[in-house]
Order: C-alpha cells, then structure tokens, then sequence
C-alpha cells in the first residue's frame, strides 16, 4: 500500500514545510510519496532510506534529495534516535521569470530529483555546503525574523545554483544559450500577452516553426508543454493580483485572460490544490494573524 502524503505548508508563502523532528521509534514507515521534492540533513544518528531501487544509510553531516511524487520509507537505526533537518517543498515556487529557463532541471517529474545524489556523495565539499542551506532555512523559518521568506528564498535557490554548477555527469543536460534564445521571444510574447489569450500558432509564426516541431521543441527546451508553461505564468500572475488588490475573483479571471470561470478555477487549482477564494482567504490569514486579546 503506497500513501500519497499531503503536505500542510505552515506559511503558505513559501509552499514548504520544514521540519527537525527527534525520532527513537525504529519501526520501517510506510511506502510512501508527495509532490515536493525532499532534503534530508542529519545532525545525529542514523537513518535508513529505502527507495524502490536501493538503499542508502545517512550518518551524521550526510544529505538526501528525494524527488517529487517518489516512493520512500525509512527507520532509524541508531540506538539513541535521530536528530535531523527534513525540508519539503514544491521546486517551481522558487523560480521567477529571470530563472524559468532553468525550471526544468528541478520541477520535471520524470527526472528523479534522487539522480543528483551523486554529487552529494562524490563531492564533500557541496554536500557541507548543501547542509548548511538545509541549517539555515531551518534557522530562519524558527526564528521568522523579517524578511526570513526572502532568506529562505535565497537559500532554495543557492541549493538550486550548487546542483546546477557541480553536476559533472551532466544529469540535468542544460538547455544550450542558442535554445533559450531562440526562444526569448516567445516567452516575452507570453508575458506581454497575459492578460489576453495566448496562440500558439503565433508562437510557431515568430520562431519560423511548424506546429508539430514547435511544441516538443517547447518541451524538451522548458521542461513542460507550451500550454503548462502559459497557464503557470498566468496563474503567478493571479495570485499577485489576488494578493495585492481586491477585486473579484471573476475579474482577476479576466485579468489574466481566463474568463471562463470553470476554466480558470480548474487551472487555479492544478497549482495551489485550493480555490482562487481559499488562496486569498489562507495568504490573508497568514499575513494578519488575529492577535489574542490579552487584557
């Protein structure tokens, strides 16, 4: 039986959960899986994780990435329990319009984020940098000094950054410079075409493309189809509406070029797993908590 583990993230902000629980139970866990991705750094003990495809044992200072929507389980091993750090977080939350052209490294499901555990393994000097990141987005989300999104923001995308540039085996294939400028255009068009809808044959037109060609060329290059793409920018776009003015939630539709509401609540949902409404209700919350009334 395989358990499909729904996340609560505590600031809704961040789409992550972070976690430094002590564990002295050695039962074997469940399979189980989410669609965050993983990082596992533990401070004290031993743990061992069981993946459909092996095994792997981690020992003080030792770091793991677990991939979205894969299955895991675990125990403790170690006498004394399990002192660690667990981060668990959606990947293309942390990337804006500067960064997308490199989204497809850590938010496309068919590559398993637990191929770049090699790097980990092989390069002590990442992995000690990796762990510290995992040190201090558990610092800053305790404390929750201000500012702490915009540190933990740095920190995921600093992770991201060592990945990237210390994947000697070349797992993640970077996209070639003359690929992402042939499609610079279209990703402009996209953007000064948000609020309206978006062809795809005027896609294919600018880039002298058929559209067979075009949308795999669109896929293999971003890591998601051209429609996803379109519709990820335009639900981004509406959630800064949603959070920064107060219209209806009918207009924001029509604001990003969904007036269908049907439509833009089912898309709306594929990447919040809530309503336009319980998006703006829990942001809201969350940035102006109810004080308790201590007279």
């Amino acid at each position: 039986m395989y358990v499909n583990e729904k996340i609560d993230y505590e600031n809704p902000l961040l789409s992550m959960r972070v976690l430094r629980p002590i564990h002295r139970n050695h039962d074997m866990l469940e399979w189980h899986y989410h669609k965050e991705t993983e990082i596992i750094a533990v401070l004290d003990g031993t743990l061992e994780v069981h993946f459909e495809n092996g095994t792997i044992i981690l020992n003080d200072g030792d770091l793991l990435l677990i991939g979205s929507n894969q299955l895991h389980r675990d125990r403790v091993l170690s006498s004394g329990g399990i002192d660690y750090v667990v981060l668990q977080f959606d990947p293309a939350k942390f990337f804006d319009f500067a960064a997308m052209p490199y989204i497809r490294h850590f938010a496309d499901t068919s590559l398993p984020f637990s191929s770049l555990n090699y790097i980990v393994q092989e390069q002590p000097h990442v992995r000690s940098q990796l762990f510290d990141c995992a040190l201090r987005i558990h610092d800053e989300q305790s404390r929750k000094q201000d500012g702490y999104e915009i540190a933990i923001m740095m920190e995921v995308q600093r992770i991201f950054l060592l990945l990237l540039r210390h994947d000697s085996n070349k797992v993640l294939m970077t996209v070639s410079t003359p690929d992402m400028k042939r499609l610079k255009p279209i990703l402009d068009y996209i953007e000064s075409h948000i609020d309206s809808k978006v062809q795809v044959e005027e896609s294919c037109r600018m880039i002298n493309m058929s559209y067979y060609y075009f949308v795999k060329y669109f896929k293999r290059v971003m890591g998601m189809s051209f429609t996803d793409y379109v519709n990820f920018r335009k639900i981004k776009h509406a959630e800064r509406i949603l959070l920064t003015q107060d219209h209806s939630v009918s207009y924001v539709g029509e604001l990003i070029g969904m007036p269908n509401m049907a439509h833009f609540y089912k898309t709306f949902r594929k990447f919040n797993a809530c309503s336009p409404n319980e998006y703006r209700k829990k942001m809201k919350a969350w940035q102006n908590p109810v004080q308790e009334d201590t007279t």
